[in-house]
């Protein structure tokens, strides 16, 4: 049953006494005017369906909570004791002085709620709602793309460690697989299989071991009904997974972990949605990746979403702009410099003010792809020293023979056929990218306008935000949202959000 906000005020009431120790323009402040305008009671209606039951906490109080406890990165015990103690968290979310607010099991709860439900992030789209009523992006024709690793909630597990773990939960989660004879290890006993950890060929004989008993099993589980299960079969697809990343077979015919890591690789079965991302050679995380848009001049952000850490920028940036009129100026560094991605930003209508990918050439200092004239109408390439020939059904040109004799070799190519330029499909938006960014067409918006993105990432991930709260894509996109949503407000605050009749700005 869904609890509703009592407007008469009790005689303690936090707001009635405190409301002059609420610093002016504080969210906290925002909250105690406006949240029942903000978080009404029918926004929240559907998740408490039933009339029967226990009321539920006011809507306006829980969201309050939410975006608060978002806002200042708190844990959920720590959000429900600042309900308690703190003065200016009470007056926001209209409680008495001696109230003691609520469990912090009542976050998750309704977390829980708001996941299962059709409007999952309504928080954020509240807030986005205020945005578009005030108007304040109205004209507003820029918007700047970025992401930002962030860590995963649990521990990177090796291979040794997810095939036992994948191995037991299978046993546990899939009927008769736990009578399933197996000889690697004693899989009902916590903890790794007790070897010389220090000796090579035991450590190779139990990666051999572990990978026939998954196989094992796996062949023993086909046609179980568990596998109708989705719990059971995700287990079991899991194992499959794990069982084949990392392995593969010797000359011998044993099973060893592969040298190198297998791409998008999963990397603990605790959280199997997680991945591993390098942000440089000498740098990688373990986890996920926040995509963000920016309305540069406000800084307030406009889409969000949160994707395994693997992910790449360009096509999560392009669908973060699904909604918007076509026309923007999308301002974004070389990770979104894709072929793929700018064409489908020039699909969309928008002009690209994307740092594109460096050139590299065969001959340091020598000639670059850009250096060669291609004509896509005729089908010809031409290279710098006038040599033309045709460009072959799978996109390439070659100059082979004409190499030979060419007094720009040495400038041009090393190899002993002669140069071959290979075309992607998208070779005509990659050379114009290029040539904007040398010409200097958007350099001046680039620099002036782009900045604002990284200025949104330091706010998204201060308060120990870096790491993620939960476990999994799910989860962990309603946080990010939240997050978003309760910076956005503070945002907004700021800029002088007021309520009278209607949301407007007070600086507009």
């Amino acid at each position: 049953m869904q609890g509703l906000s009592e407007l008469n005020r009790e005689l303690l009431d936090a707001s009635a006494l405190c409301r002059q120790l609420v610093p002016k323009g504080s969210v906290e402040a925002f909250l105690a005017d406006h949240r029942h305008e903000l978080f009404p009671d029918e926004m929240f209606e559907d998740l408490f369906a039933s009339k029967r039951g226990r009321p539920s906490i006011p809507a306006d109080t829980v969201a309050s909570v939410m975006v608060l406890q978002a806002l200042e990165g708190l844990s959920d015990r720590d959000a429900a004791r600042a309900l308690t103690d703190r003065i200016s968290w009470k007056v926001a979310c209209g409680l008495a002085l001696d109230e003691a607010g609520f469990d912090y099991s009542v976050l998750t709860y309704w977390r829980t709620r708001l996941r299962h439900s059709s409007r999952p992030e309504r928080i954020f789209e509240a807030v986005r709602s205020v945005i578009d009523a005030t108007g304040v992006l109205k004209g507003k024709t820029r918007r700047a793309l970025d992401s930002t690793l962030l860590d995963d909630a649990v521990a990177t597990q090796d291979t040794v460690t997810q095939l036992v773990a994948a191995i037991r939960r299978v046993r546990r989660v899939v009927s008769g697989a736990g009578e399933v004879p197996l000889v690697a290890h004693d899989y009902d006993n916590s903890g790794k299989p007790l070897i010389a950890w220090d000796d090579e060929v035991a450590r190779d004989e139990l990666v051999d071991a572990l990978v026939t008993d998954a196989r094992h099993l796996l062949d023993a589980c086909e046609g179980l009904e568990d596998l109708d299960k989705p719990e059971g079969a995700a287990a079991i697809g899991l194992l499959a997974l794990i069982a084949g990343q990392d392995v593969e077979l010797d000359d011998h015919g044993h099973w060893r972990i592969v040298r190198g890591v297998a791409k998008d690789r999963v990397i603990s079965v605790v959280d199997p949605e997680a991945r591993h991302m390098r942000k440089s050679r000498a740098h990688y995380r373990d986890g996920f990746k926040a995509h963000l848009a920016v309305e540069p001049e406000t800084g307030l952000i406009t889409a969000a979403a949160l994707t395994p850490a693997s992910t790449p920028d360009g096509p999560t940036g392009v669908e973060l702009l699904e909604g918007e009129e076509s026309g923007l100026q999308v301002l974004a560094d070389a990770a979104y410099g894709s072929g793929e991605t700018l064409a489908a930003l020039a699909e969309a209508g928008h002009q690209q003010a994307i740092k594109p990918h460096p050139t590299t050439t065969a001959i340091p200092g020598g000639f670059h792809r850009d250096d060669f004239i291609v004509d896509e109408e005729a089908g010809i390439a031409t290279c710098p020293a006038g040599h033309v020939v045709s460009i072959t059904t799978s996109r390439n040109a070659v100059f082979g023979n004409r190499c030979a004799n060419c007094p720009l070799r040495s400038r041009c190519t090393n190899a002993k056929e002669g140069r071959t330029i290979h075309l992607t499909d998208h070779d005509v938006e990659l050379v114009e990218s290029r040539r904007a960014w040398r010409d200097g067409d958007f350099i001046s918006d680039y620099r002036k306008y782009r900045p604002m993105v990284e200025r949104s990432i330091a706010w998204l991930v201060k308060d120990h935000y870096r790491r993620v709260r939960f476990r999994g894509v799910e989860k962990n996109q309603m946080g990010l949202t939240t997050r978003v949503a309760a910076i956005n407000l503070r945002r907004l605050v700021t800029l002088g959000l007021e309520h009278d009749g209607g949301w407007r700005l007070a600086t507009t």
